[in-house]
């Protein structure tokens, strides 16, 4: 084996700082994973409200109709920002990790689950006038 072949390898067996925390890693991605499909379960369910309103032929109203167009793009909108956030404190909690400085995300939580409190008020609000 060549002497450069060698120090490669060496190099490649060197732990990184991400390797000293690789549980609390591992539990990151999962919950960026998590935040996604959540995501992706927003945006289908203002789909699917919306495609069943449309559906519906016999009790179209126009105060119905704004409400289904409401929570489609409210729902999408809301889908968007969910990812973008969960983007954001994934990246954020992979330096407060390695740096030992980690702290609860309150604040985006609080954000989100707002937000689902709006799209949740729409269908309420949906189902009572139609």
């Amino acid at each position: 084996m060549s002497i450069g072949k060698e120090i490669e390898k060496e190099k490649d067996n060197i732990p990184t700082l991400d390797s000293r925390y690789i549980q609390q890693h591992l539990a990151n991605e999962r919950t960026y994973l998590a935040w996604i499909r959540t995501a992706i379960a927003i945006i289908g369910v203002g789909f699917l409200v919306t495609n069943l309103h449309f559906s519906m032929k016999e009790s179209l109203s126009s105060v119905g109709d704004l409400l289904a167009n409401m929570i489609g793009i409210a729902s999408v909108g809301i889908g968007i920002i969910t990812i973008i956030m969960a983007t954001v404190v994934y990246l954020i909690k992979i330096n407060t990790i390695n740096n030992q400085t980690y702290t609860a995300s309150k604040k985006y939580i609080i954000t989100l689950s707002v937000l689902i409190i709006v799209i949740a008020l729409l269908f309420g609000s949906y189902f009572l006038l139609i």
